[in-house]
């Protein structure tokens, strides 16, 4: 089984900028604790006041010292890894993209629940669930040295999965919400594929269905006993 070594990024590339955004506004908002009504996920804020910025911001603030300590490290050691892997550009608009469409996902159920709409979700943990989970499917069965402890990829995205779901377990479904469509959309994106597969899938669907009906008039036919064995089958 291969072995994947794993190394600290560079300090001037992208999940660094993003682990100090993360530690910066998550004590900024500490300390003066009305920005949070402009950083954290608030569907009625989005709704009402069209604080529509917050579908991204939230995703740079945690709530908890552990969470500010544990987000920071997770985003810029993970976070660099994955962005070594698969360069700058890809790492960003996978990283991002999935904490924005955790965020719509969230505000459409708070329409259908009404006691989420006034909820605020620092969204910290969506941003490290993302990394951490697609780091793990990214190496699949490759074994990882992470932090010292031995594993394979896959076993590591299940571990960060766990912690979503341990989390809902102490503290309410209804608080890791934007966690778990995080965690849904990086699983389906890495084991499905993006818009860009599925229409390559649908396309090659399209063309294998195609083939298929303009062979089915197509039948195979026997020589006369007499003809030659070798070529003595047709299609017309």
């Amino acid at each position: 089984m291969p072995r994947v070594m794993f190394q600290l990024p560079p300090a001037r590339s992208a999940a660094t900028v993003m682990a100090v955004t993360l530690i910066a506004a998550s004590v900024a908002i500490a300390i003066f604790k009305p920005l949070a009504t402009y950083t954290y996920l608030v569907p009625e804020a989005v709704f009402g006041r069209y604080f529509v910025w917050e579908v991204l911001t939230y995703a740079f603030v945690e709530a908890t010292p552990l969470g500010v300590i544990f987000g920071g490290l997770i985003i810029w050691s993970i976070g660099g890894a994955l962005e070594a892997m698969w360069g700058r550009r890809r790492f960003l608009w996978f990283s991002l993209g999935v904490v924005v469409a955790a965020a719509i996902a969230t505000l459409l159920l708070s329409l259908a629940i009404p006691a989420l709409v006034a909820r605020g979700y620092p969204g910290g943990g969506a941003l490290t669930g993302t990394l951490w989970v697609a780091y793990g499917l990214h190496l699949g069965r490759s074994q990882a040295n992470f932090w010292g402890f031995p594993m394979t990829g896959n076993m590591l995205a299940l571990l960060g999965a766990a912690f979503v779901f341990l989390n809902a377990a102490f503290s309410g479904l209804h608080t890791v919400i934007p966690e778990a469509f995080a965690l849904l959309f990086t699983w389906f994106l890495l084991r499905v594929g993006g818009p860009g597969a599925l229409l390559t899938r649908f396309r090659s669907w399209q063309l294998e269905r195609d083939l298929k009906k303009r062979s089915a008039h197509l039948k195979s036919l026997e020589g006369g006993r007499g003809g030659d064995r070798g070529s003595d089958k047709y299609l017309h």
